[in-house]
């Protein structure tokens, strides 16, 4: 105490004295709360990872024919049955068993320029999904598969393989719609393949552009949308709520007078396109979705000029006065040596983004982050099955058209 005293620290240390003798003197009344809080939030966790490593898990590939005469309307039609899929969670359930909502994983993969469409969901809805794709695709051919990521092992710097990865999120609110291939013309049928603008066809051949020893992993996470907007009123409402809201503000209808007539403004062409352009997107069915991309590589054969090509891998959706897509987290270092000794940082984020892609993490631990909405339109854009449209020699097709034999030949 006079050492202290002697240091002028007599008063700090009464101060720090009173502090604690005023939390723990009032730690019987907020001490179970704030256990409680703890407790639960370690519950949920247990429960709901129990209830995830329990998923019979399958792989889906898609193989797809020369020619694909349906627009993507057809995978539209198809994705409206995974929205429906989605039933409720009753509370036992929820807080008891851990349930959680089914979630679906939609994927284009480059395996030294060979390109795949997997789907990867639970084995629960494997029937339910073959039905839908061979109803709106007659000539696919659909096969249970082995998890690719099962083959590559990243070790960070111990390992053989060096990676980069991006994840992306939407530019403005969820409500406004990035181009789809309805605002390319592709909702119009009959038109010849050489005819046709298809945003995909770019994604098919940077994938197909890659050699041996590399890959490159796109996935797209999809559940049906949460409500999570919070309201003027304070309420919690759906991302239509939000789309109804910024109609309202693009109209200046919720400009009052003093009174309290709505005051009329003249709307810009671009104003007018984007209230037509939100109106159409929520009277669609919305999913929440992550989106995250990974390449990979041999460090001997590794090119790190991919992460420019990852950077704008998902232009081709960008809508200049509408809505687009912008990096999120990303693993392209920091810009300061001193920022990450010896990239140790930088060696952690990759595992753990590699790590959420094997896991197909997005909704839940091990990497939890805030889902954007896309609607079946906007989805069934980026991720469709292309005609001929798209040359790329190392996407695989099936070689020929199936048919049934005529029913009058002679036995």
């Amino acid at each position: 105490m006079d050492l202290i005293q002697s240091l002028g620290f007599s008063e700090l240390y009464a101060h720090v004295v009173s502090f604690l003798s005023t939390f723990f003197a009032w730690f019987p009344y907020w001490g179970p709360i704030f256990l409680g809080y703890l407790f639960w939030h370690q519950w949920m966790h247990y429960v709901q990872g129990r209830y995830i490593l329990r998923i019979n898990w399958i792989m889906l590939e898609v193989k797809i024919p020369k020619e694909i005469h349906k627009t993507p309307l057809a995978m539209e039609i198809m994705l409206n049955a995974l929205y429906q899929s989605s039933g409720k969670i009753v509370w036992w359930d929820k807080y008891w068993k851990g349930k959680v909502k089914d979630w679906f994983s939609l994927e284009m993969v480059s395996l030294e320029g060979n390109v795949h469409f997997f789907i990867r969901t639970g084995a629960f809805y494997k029937n339910v999904i073959e039905a839908q794709l061979y109803a709106q695709y007659p000539d696919i051919e659909i096969h249970e598969v082995p998890d690719y990521t099962r083959y590559v092992d990243y070790k960070g710097k111990k390992g053989d393989w060096e990676m980069i990865s991006s994840e992306y999120i939407l530019a403005k609110e969820d409500a406004y719609p990035i181009k789809t291939y309805v605002d390319y013309g592709m909702d119009k049928e009959g038109v010849k393949e050489e005819f046709k603008i298809d945003p995909i066809t770019s994604i098919i051949e940077y994938l197909g552009s890659i050699g041996k020893d590399e890959q490159i992993w796109i996935q797209i996470l999809v559940q049906s949308a949460s409500k999570r907007y919070k309201k003027a009123d304070g309420s919690i409402g759906t991302w239509q709520d939000e789309g109804k809201a910024l109609i309202e503000k693009i109209m200046k209808r919720d400009q009052k007078t003093d009174e309290g007539f709505t005051k009329l403004f003249m709307t810009t062409k671009g104003e007018q396109d984007a209230v037509a352009a939100i109106e159409r997107s929520i009277n669609k069915l919305g999913f929440d979705c992550g989106i995250r991309a990974i390449y990979l590589g041999k460090k001997d054969k590794a090119d790190f000029g991919h992460i420019k090509a990852l950077g704008g891998l998902l232009r081709p959706f960008t809508s200049n006065n509408l809505n687009s897509f912008k990096g999120g987290e990303q693993t392209y270092g920091w810009d300061f040596p001193w920022e990450d000794y010896d990239k140790t940082r930088l060696t952690w984020k990759k595992m753990d983004m590699f790590e959420a892609y094997k896991q197909r993490s997005w909704f839940h631990l091990p990497r939890k982050l805030k889902p954007f909405v896309l609607t079946t339109e906007e989805l069934a854009t980026i991720y469709h099955f292309p005609g001929g449209v798209a040359q790329t020699p190392t996407f695989g097709r099936i070689p020929s058209r199936k048919s049934e034999a005529p029913v009058n030949l002679p036995v």
